[in-house]
C-alpha cells in the first residue's frame, strides 16, 4: 500500500500534507493527556500504570468501575409532554389562548370551546411528529464501533491474550491491536505501528488518510518531506482519537481515555449552546404579529365607538369578541403543523429523510445557500486514475502497467489484507493475467517516513535478473532515481501542476538487479530509472451532477466548504459542470483579518472555501446569514459541529458522527446531494401552502372586519350576530384546512420560499381593502332589494345576506389567490377547488333551511340573487387585475428568492 498517503495538494509530498490542511479543526479543549509536543511513550505508560502487555483481568475491573464505560455521553430526549408545552410557547397560540378565556368570561362558550380545541390539536400534532423524529434518529447511532482486540492478562505473570470485547469494557490502559477497516474504539497511544494510516475526517475533515508512527517525536523535515508545524494534538503521529478508523496497516496502542474524556465526546458539551433563531421561527414569529396587533386593537375599537355613535356600551362586548376571533386565522397552528407534518411523513417514508424538528422542514425550503463538504458529498471517498504520463509528459500507458505490478505485488507478498484506494484505483485499470505473468520475488512496503512501496518481480523471460518497481511519492521517487538536478528539479515542477490542479500524484520508477536469495531493504532503491507519474483525482459521487443541477434550478447556490486544498476542491466542482473563475476560489487562512462586514462581501462572491478549519466553516455560515441568507449546511463530522449549528438547518446523514447527527435539524438517508433536494421540494411545498393559506385568510378576514365594523356605525342594529360571525368563521376556517392537502404549482417550487410579514402586510391591506368594498357593495345592494332596513325581519333578511355573501366572496378568494392565482389548468379540480364549492354551498343552503333560524337567518328573495351575482362578478374582475398587478411588482406576499 505504497501510495496510500499519496498527496492531494500543492506540494504532492504525502498525507501529512492533506493532515496538516485541517489540523487547526482540532478542538481546543483536550480531555486526554495529549498536548503539542507531547509526552513519551515512557511517561504515558508511568501515568497510565500500565505496559506493552496490557493489563489484568482485576487491574481491569477495578478500573472500569472507577472510569465507567467506554460510552459516549447520553443525549437526554425531550419527553412528549416536554415538547407538547414548548410547542405551546410561540405568541400566535398564546393569543389564541387569550381569546378563548376572554370568549369564556363573556360566556361565548361554543367559540371559546372551539378555539382551545384548535390550539389542543396543533400541540399535539408538533409534540407527536417532533417526538417520532427523536426516536428515529436514536436509533441511527451507529458510528462507534461495537468490538475491539484486547490484550489482557488472567494474572500478574500469565502471558497476555488476544480476545474480542465490547468497546465499552475499554478501560484506560488497556492495549489493543488495530487493523485495516477497524474503528478507533478510544483515544489511544501507539505502541507499534507498520504503515498504518488512519481516516480521521470525522474529527478534522480533512478527505486523504493521515500517516501514523510510533516515534516519541513528531516528524521533522528531511529534504524531501517537509511537514507543516501545525498546533494541535492530531499534528502528533503517535496519537489516534475515536471516530477515526484505520485506513491501512496495523498497530499496538494503549488506551488513554475513554467515554467522556475522549476527543470525540467533547462534542457533546457544548451542544445545549443556544442556536439563533431559524428562518421559521424569524418570519412565522414576525408573521404571528400582524393579527396580533389588529386583534388587540379591535375589541376596544368596537366598544368605543358603539358607546360614543350608538350609546350601545358592554352588550357589544360579545360581538367585539367575535370580530377579534373573526380577524383571527384560528387555523394557522393546525394548518402549519399539518403541512409541515405530512412533509416530514412523506420524505421519511419515500426518501428515508428524517425531519428531527418540523420548522427544519419550512427552514429547508427557505434555504437559498446550501453549503457543504466535498468529499462523500460531491466525490466518493476514494479516487480513480486520470491519466498515466511518461517523462515528457505524454501519454504513456507502460506507467499504469508498472504501478499496477507495484499495487498487486507488493498487496500478495507483504500480506496485506487488502489494498489501500490508491492502489485499489490502479488495480481497476489493469488486466490480471498480465500481472500474473510475472514471478513475485520481495517486496518493501510503505512506511510513512520513505513514502514510498517496492515490490521485486522477475519479469517473464528475464532469467536471472530481478526488478524493483517502486512507486509513491514524488519528490521520494525522484531523488531515489539517477537523473541530474535540473532533470529532477524540471519533473518535480512538472508534478506540482498537476497537484495544483487538483490531483493526486504518484511517481514510478524502476530498476534491474541481478537475481540473488538475500532479501531486499529500502537501502536498493537507489539508482533507479525514471518511468512517469500517474495522476488520480477524486471519483464523483454518482448523483451529484444532476442533484447539483435541480439545486441550481431551484434558485439554490451551493457553495463548498474543506479542508482540502483549493486545486482539489476546484478540480472536483469543474468536474460537476460548477463553473468557477478565479476569484470563486478562496484560501480561507487569509481571511482571519477581515471584518464580518468584509467577509459578507466575499462569501457571497465565493463558491469554494479551501482549507477550512470548523471555525472558519461557521463563520462564513454566520457571514452569509448576515447577508439576508437562509443557509443549510450539510456536514457528517465532529468537526462540523460549529457549522451545523451555525446554519439555520442543519443536515447530515443517517452515518455521520453521532454528535454531528444528534446536532442535526434534517437525517438523510446517506449522503447524497439528492436527499438535499428531495428535502427542498417538500419544505417549499408545505412553506407555499402555509403562504397561500396566510394570504387568502388574513386579506378576506380583514376586508371582512372592516366592511363589518364599518357597517356596525351606519346600521341602527348589528350587522351581524355573534353566532352568525362564529358559524361563518368556523365554516371557513374548516374549509381552509384543505390547503395543507393542496399541490401548489411548479412556480412555487422553483424558488426559494420566505415569508415576509411586510411584504405579507402589504398584501393584506390591498386585498382586504378590496374585499371591504366587495362587502360594502353587499349593503347597499341589500338596501336596493329590501327598500328599508327597519327592526324584525328586514334586520334577518340583512344577516342572511351578508352571512351568503361572505361565504360566496371567501370562496372566491381561496380559487383566485390560490398560490398566487397559478391554477393547474386543464386538471381536476383539487382539495381546495372542492372546499371553495363546500363553502359556496352552505353560505346558499343554510339561511333557507331549519339551521337557519336557529342562527338567526331567513330565506332571502330572488332580486338579491341577481344582485349579489353581479357584485361577486365584479369583485372577481377586481381580483384578478389586482393579482396582476400585484405579480408584475415586486410578487406575492411570500416572495421567492433571497431576502
Amino acid at each position: 500500500m505504497a501510495e496510500s498517503a499519496a498527496p492531494a495538494g500543492q506540494d504532492a509530498q504525502g498525507p501529512a500534507a492533506g493532515a496538516a490542511t485541517a489540523i487547526g479543526a482540532a478542538p481546543a479543549a483536550d480531555p486526554s493527556p495529549v498536548e503539542t509536543g507531547g509526552p513519551t511513550l515512557l511517561e504515558v505508560l508511568r501515568e497510565l500504570d500500565t505496559g506493552p502487555r496490557g493489563l489484568t483481568e482485576a487491574q481491569a475491573e477495578q478500573r472500569l468501575a472507577r472510569h465507567g464505560g467506554n460510552v459516549l455521553p447520553a443525549r437526554q430526549e425531550a419527553s412528549w409532554p416536554r415538547l407538547f408545552v414548548r410547542s405551546a410557547r410561540d405568541p400566535f397560540t398564546a393569543v389564541l389562548l387569550c381569546l378563548g378565556l376572554v370568549s369564556a368570561v363573556v360566556c361565548a362558550w361554543g367559540t371559546a370551546s372551539v378555539i382551545l380545541l384548535l390550539v389542543a390539536v396543533s400541540c399535539v400534532l408538533r409534540a407527536t411528529g417532533e417526538h417520532r423524529a427523536d426516536r428515529s434518529t436514536a436509533a441511527l447511532r451507529e458510528l462507534v464501533a461495537t468490538t475491539a482486540t484486547v490484550l489482557r492478562r488472567a494474572e500478574e505473570d500469565a502471558p497476555p491474550t488476544s480476545r474480542e470485547l465490547p468497546v465499552d469494557e475499554l478501560v484506560p490502559g488497556d492495549v489493543i491491536r488495530l487493523a485495516p477497516g477497524d474503528l478507533v474504539p478510544a483515544d489511544v497511544r501507539l505502541l507499534r505501528a507498520g504503515g498504518l494510516t488512519v481516516h480521521q475526517s470525522a474529527l478534522t475533515g480533512e478527505s486523504a488518510p493521515v500517516p501514523k508512527s510510533a516515534d516519541d517525536t513528531p516528524r521533522g523535515t528531511d529534504g524531501a518531506a517537509p511537514v507543516p508545524v501545525v498546533p494541535g494534538a492530531f499534528q502528533q503521529p503517535q496519537w489516534c482519537f475515536q471516530g477515526s478508523s484505520v485506513a491501512s496497516g496495523s498497530a499496538t496502542a494503549v488506551v488513554t481515555a475513554t467515554g467522556a474524556r475522549t476527543r470525540f465526546a467533547t462534542a457533546h458539551g457544548p451542544t445545549a449552546t443556544d442556536r439563533e433563531p431559524s428562518a421559521f421561527d424569524r418570519s412565522v414569529h414576525g408573521v404571528s404579529w400582524i393579527p396580533i396587533r389588529f386583534m388587540l386593537l379591535t375589541p376596544p375599537l368596537v366598544l368605543m365607538a358603539n358607546a360614543a355613535l350608538r350609546d350601545r356600551g358592554l352588550e357589544t362586548l360579545p360581538f367585539a369578541v367575535a370580530v377579534a376571533v373573526g380577524l383571527t386565522p384560528e387555523m394557522l397552528p393546525v394548518l402549519v403543523t399539518t403541512c409541515l407534518a405530512r412533509g416530514a411523513t412523506l420524505l421519511a417514508r419515500t426518501h428515508g429523510v428524517i425531519v428531527k424538528r418540523l420548522p427544519a422542514l419550512h427552514d429547508v425550503g427557505a434555504v437559498d445557500v446550501l453549503c457543504l463538504d466535498k468529499t462523500g458529498t460531491l466525490t466518493r471517498d476514494r479516487p480513480v486514475v486520470h491519466r498515466s504520463l511518461g517523462p515528457d509528459g505524454q501519454a504513456e500507458p507502460a506507467v499504469l502497467h508498472w504501478a499496477a505490478v507495484n499495487a498487486w505485488w507488493t498487496l500478495q507478498l507483504a500480506d496485506l489484507p487488502e489494498p489501500d484506494a490508491l492502489d485499489e484505483a490502479v488495480l481497476d485499470t489493469a488486466d490480471e493475467d498480465a500481472l500474473l505473468a510475472y514471478d513475485g520475488v520481495a517486496a518493501v512496503p510503505f512506511d510513512p517516513v520513505r513514502r514510498l512501496a517496492t515490490a521485486v518481480v522477475r519479469a517473464p523471460g528475464r532469467l536471472g535478473v530481478h526488478t524493483l518497481v517502486v512507486k509513491g511519492d514524488v519528490r521520494a521517487v525522484l531523488e531515489r532515481c539517477a537523473l541530474t538536478d535540473e532533470q529532477r528539479e524540471r519533473l518535480h515542477a512538472h508534478a506540482g501542476r498537476h497537484a495544483d490542479d487538483g490531483l493526486r500524484v504518484l511517481a514510478v520508477a524502476t530498476a534491474e538487479r541481478p537475481a540473488r536469495t538475500r532479501g531486499y531493504t529500502p537501502a536498493d532503491e537507489r539508482g533507479l530509472t525514471f518511468r512517469g507519474l500517474i495522476t488520480l483525482r477524486d471519483a464523483l459521487a454518482p448523483t451529484a451532477a444532476d442533484a447539483l443541477q435541480v439545486l441550481t434550478d431551484r434558485g439554490v447556490a451551493v457553495k463548498v466548504l474543506t479542508g482540502d486544498h483549493p486545486g482539489t476542491a476546484a478540480r472536483a466542482c469543474r468536474d460537476l459542470g460548477i463553473p468557477l473563475t478565479g476569484t470563486d476560489v478562496l484560501d480561507v487562512g487569509g481571511t482571519d483579518t477581515l471584518t464580518d462586514g468584509e467577509l459578507s462581501g466575499l462569501a457571497a462572491r465565493t463558491t469554494v472555501f479551501a482549507r477550512c478549519t470548523p471555525e472558519h466553516k461557521a463563520r462564513i455560515i454566520q457571514a452569509l446569514r448576515s447577508a439576508g441568507h437562509t443557509v443549510g449546511f450539510l456536514g457528517d463530522g465532529v468537526n462540523d459541529l460549529p457549522a451545523l449549528r451555525a446554519a439555520d438547518v442543519g443536515i447530515a446523514p443517517r452515518d455521520a458522527a453521532d454528535v454531528a447527527r444528534e446536532s442535526a435539524d434534517v437525517v438523510l438517508a446517506r449522503k447524497d446531494l439528492t436527499g438535499v433536494a428531495h428535502a427542498v421540494r417538500a419544505g417549499r411545498h408545505a412553506s407555499g401552502n402555509i403562504a397561500t393559506y396566510l394570504r387568502v385568510t388574513l386579506s378576506s378576514n380583514f376586508g371582512n372586519v372592516i366592511a363589518m365594523l364599518s357597517a356596525g356605525l351606519l346600521l341602527p342594529f348589528l350587522p351581524m350576530l355573534p353566532a352568525q360571525v362564529l358559524t361563518q368563521n368556523l365554516c371557513f376556517d374548516a374549509a381552509q384546512l384543505a390547503f395543507a392537502q393542496d399541490r401548489p404549482p411548479a412556480a412555487v417550487l422553483r424558488r426559494p420560499t420566505v415569508l415576509r410579514p411586510r411584504d405579507l402586510l402589504r398584501f393584506i391591506v390591498g386585498f382586504g381593502v378590496l374585499n371591504a368594498v366587495a362587502d360594502l357593495a353587499t349593503f347597499v345592494v341589500l338596501a336596493l332589494a329590501l327598500h328599508g332596513l327597519g327592526p324584525g325581519g328586514d334586520e334577518a333578511v340583512f344577516h342572511s345576506g351578508w352571512f351568503t355573501e361572505n361565504l360566496l366572496t371567501q370562496a372566491l378568494v381561496m380559487v383566485l389567490l390560490r398560490a398566487g392565482g397559478h391554477g393547474a389548468r386543464g386538471r381536476r379540480p383539487g382539495p381546495v377547488a372542492w372546499a371553495a364549492i363546500a363553502l359556496a354551498v352552505i353560505g346558499l343552503v343554510v339561511p333557507p333551511s331549519p339551521l337557519g333560524p336557529a342562527l338567526g337567518l331567513r330565506p332571502l328573495p330572488v332580486l338579491y340573487y341577481a344582485l349579489l351575482t353581479a357584485v361577486l362578478a365584479l369583485y372577481a374582475a377586481g381580483l384578478l387585475v389586482a393579482r396582476a398587478r400585484y405579480s408584475r411588482g415586486r410578487g406575492v406576499s411570500v416572495r421567492s428568492g433571497r431576502r
